[in-house]
């Protein structure tokens, strides 16, 4: 397999769909990039594919700090970025009178601001190379008015939806060679579960069948890219619904999951 001479980065790649976008950009012949908190983690996701000839490099980083994020990217100077996976984030599940702030603001110092802040940082370095794929990992959530019991995590991917939709549309205007996305995917089985307290109320989808579709339509230039037709059906149903009646069905099905329904 040729070596493509840029580079794929993947923040939050120490598991669930960062770690399968890796195996699956290293199989496209991409030299990789990973980045997350726990380095003993990317290591051992990076040494089969060492093994397999992959040229993979490691970078520990706690991305709810603003200066790592500045870091990241000062480290990543000299490298040619050929695609950025904005992909580091988590959730959780609860009254929101009754969780802790401080997981909350650090849910959105990762999901909104180094979310953000590398997306601008990104963006600007893959303008001076003119050219580059960015795809921000959002969810289906983001593309819902509201989700309450998950009133948080619900907001957090609003913005990345919402920022990526108008970056995008500014991007083409500008006949720029840069592209961005938002993956927007309904429940995928991986360690979020576990992170966020929940169990989905809809079957989840593999992180393989997930990313293998992300990155079809990434390649497509796909702006909102939402995997499964049964998750596309309720986002499109949802937007004939009067607003007030979506959210109810919404906390609803999230009601169940903390077992207060």
């Amino acid at each position: 397999m040729k070596q493509k001479k840029s580079y794929a980065v993947v923040t939050g790649a120490s598991s669930g769909i960062g770690a399968e976008f890796a195996r699956q950009l290293a199989k496209e012949g991409y030299p990789l990039v990973l980045t997350a908190r726990r380095l003993e983690l990317l290591e051992e996701l990076a040494a089969p594919m060492r093994a397999q000839g992959v040229k993979v490099r490691t970078i520990a980083a706690d991305l709810e700090k603003e200066e790592e994020c500045y870091r990241l990217m000062q480290l990543l100077e000299k490298e040619k970025i050929g695609v950025f996976i904005n992909n580091a984030g988590f959730g959780d599940c609860g009254f929101f009178l009754d969780n802790h702030v401080e997981k909350e603001l650090a849910m959105i110092d990762v999901n909104v601001r180094a979310m953000h802040l590398l997306t601008k940082l990104v963006l600007r370095k893959m303008k001076k190379q003119k050219g580059g794929y960015l795809l921000n990992v959002a969810s289906s959530a983001g593309l819902i008015p509201a989700g309450p019991y998950m009133a948080t995590y619900y907001a957090t991917k609003a913005y990345v939806a919402s920022l990526t939709r108008a970056i995008a549309r500014e991007l083409r205007e500008a006949h720029s060679r840069i592209y961005i996305g938002a993956l927007c995917p309904g429940p995928v089985d991986t360690q979020f579960n576990e992170t966020a307290g929940v169990e989905f109320a809809l079957p989840g989808i593999s992180a393989e069948a997930c990313v293998s579709y992300a990155i079809t339509q990434m390649k497509r230039k796909k702006v909102v890219i939402v995997p499964t037709a049964r998750m596309k059906f309720v986002i499109t149903c949802g937007r004939f619904l009067p607003q007030d009646l979506y959210i109810l069905l919404t906390g609803r099905q999230q009601k169940k999951k903390i077992g207060r329904a």
